[in-house]
């Protein structure tokens, strides 16, 4: 069944790294697909913004009624909001048609050092948009302004932070849980911007490798599977993964795994841990509960009776 588009709200950067023209591609490369409203105008190069068109906020208001009123999205994600009047237009329109998933990315300082919002619209923002919103994805040194109930802290540039929170949105309108989204889209987006020697076959075998462990890992937890299906060696796989993403195959499959672990673990009626072994193919429930307890530090035992 097809999913509704994303809704990005947030301003144009005419440089492309960020904005608009950012989410729609990050939106589409993940294969899904983007609708977007325009809160500001920026005219900006790489030595920084030279000056903002703010959207009048009937405008923004009439531009989200248009998209939400035809299109239905369920997940919104929500970039640069410059002054009180936008945000309020913006408020009404997601209390009226109450997506699912709103997401919330500000930006305080651009990556050239100019602020864009003062302390009163910061004020505002946490008093009226944060409680709507299911998720905060900020920049280190932006995240002291807010306080939200469920945080991302990313590194790097605002670009970085803002492809995150679009891949977040991504996950999130497939059907995932937010906890699910959140891991997938840190391994789709490294902390660090790929350098230009590791485009191309590379980068594709990346996420070749991402895509088959997700459909595949409840059927195999073996690096050597994945490597033979890829067409490359174990050795060859592991480098890639730990260039791209600082981390083994092992560990990303494991941490696939793991979700789907707790996912069994949390269903109602409760599934015999040994039921849950088969279904996730380990050889044994002991094999299950040694690497559950290994990368969570507590038993399964232990996390059901929490999360009951």
């Amino acid at each position: 069944m097809p999913t509704a588009p994303i809704l990005t709200i947030t301003g144009s950067d005419s440089t492309g790294g960020a904005g608009i023209q950012a989410d729609i591609r990050t939106i589409t490369s993940l294969g899904a697909e983007a609708m977007s409203v325009v809160t500001s105008i920026t005219l900006q190069n790489s030595l920084g913004i030279q000056e903002f068109y703010d959207i009048p906020a009937p405008v923004i208001e009439r531009q989200i009624d248009a998209v939400c009123d035809d299109a239905h999205p369920q997940v919104v994600k929500i970039g640069m909001v410059r002054n009180a009047a936008s945000l309020f237009a913006i408020v009404q329109c997601l209390r009226r048609h109450q997506p699912h998933w709103i997401l919330f990315s500000p930006v305080v300082f651009s990556t050239h050092e100019e602020q864009l919002m003062d302390d009163n619209l910061i004020r505002l923002l946490q008093t009226e948009l944060l409680p709507l919103c299911s998720l905060l994805v900020v920049r280190k040194r932006d995240a002291q302004h807010f306080k939200a109930e469920r945080v991302i802290e990313a590194d790097g540039t605002h670009g970085r932070c803002n492809e995150l929170c679009s891949s977040i949105a991504v996950f999130l309108n497939q059907g995932d849980t937010l906890d699910d989204a959140v891991r997938k889209a840190a391994l789709h987006v490294p902390p660090q911007p790929i350098s230009d020697q590791l485009q191309g076959r590379t980068v594709s075998l990346y996420r070749d490798f991402l895509d088959m462990q997700e459909r595949l890992c409840s059927h195999s937890h073996d690096v050597n599977f994945y490597a033979a299906q890829l067409g490359v060696s174990p050795r060859y796989l592991s480098q890639v993964t730990r260039r791209i993403a600082d981390q083994t195959p092992k560990t990303i499959i494991e941490s696939t795994l793991l979700s789907r672990i707790k996912q069994q673990l949390d269903l109602t009626p409760p599934l015999p841990l040994q039921t849950i072994a088969e279904q996730l193919d380990f050889s044994s429930q002991a094999h299950l509960s040694n690497l559950f307890k290994r990368l969570t530090g507590t038993t399964l035992t232990q996390y059901r009776k929490q999360n009951n």
